[in-house]
């Protein structure tokens, strides 16, 4: 399921103040905090109750409201990598196969390692 948008989430406009965000956040917070429901109604106020605060955590902090406003949900999941940042020139490649390259050359290098113990007839 497509996440919502963080603002519409909130109801607030995309050029809306911290305080103007503030005031959203807390409002939906009471208005869908998990002791105010009982039964049925219960698992969708929590489920709703966790959007409102992951949209609050997103737009209350500038660096990632502004990776938001660039490059939406991309620009804040941790699991989408290559978004604030990611995206401009060769940046991305690093980020997807630097770890990769390194362990690939840090393995090469321990098996080269090996090779010349074994033919040098030196033990560690």
């Amino acid at each position: 399921m497509a996440k919502r948008d963080f603002y519409e989430v909130l109801g607030v406009a995309k050029n809306a103040s911290e305080e103007e965000i503030k005031k959203a956040y807390r409002k939906l917070a009471m208005k869908f905090h998990p002791d105010r429901h009982q039964g049925d109604d219960a698992k969708e106020a929590e489920g709703k109750f966790k959007e409102v605060k992951e949209a609050y955590e997103m737009l209350s902090d500038a660096q990632k409201r502004a990776a938001y406003d660039q490059y939406g949900h991309a620009g804040v999941d941790p699991n989408m990598r290559g978004g604030a940042g990611g995206a401009e020139g060769f940046g991305g490649f690093g980020e997807a196969f630097g770890d990769i390259l390194a362990t690939s050359l840090v393995n090469n290098v321990a098996e080269v390692a090996e090779a010349v113990v074994k033919c040098s007839g030196v033990a560690i």
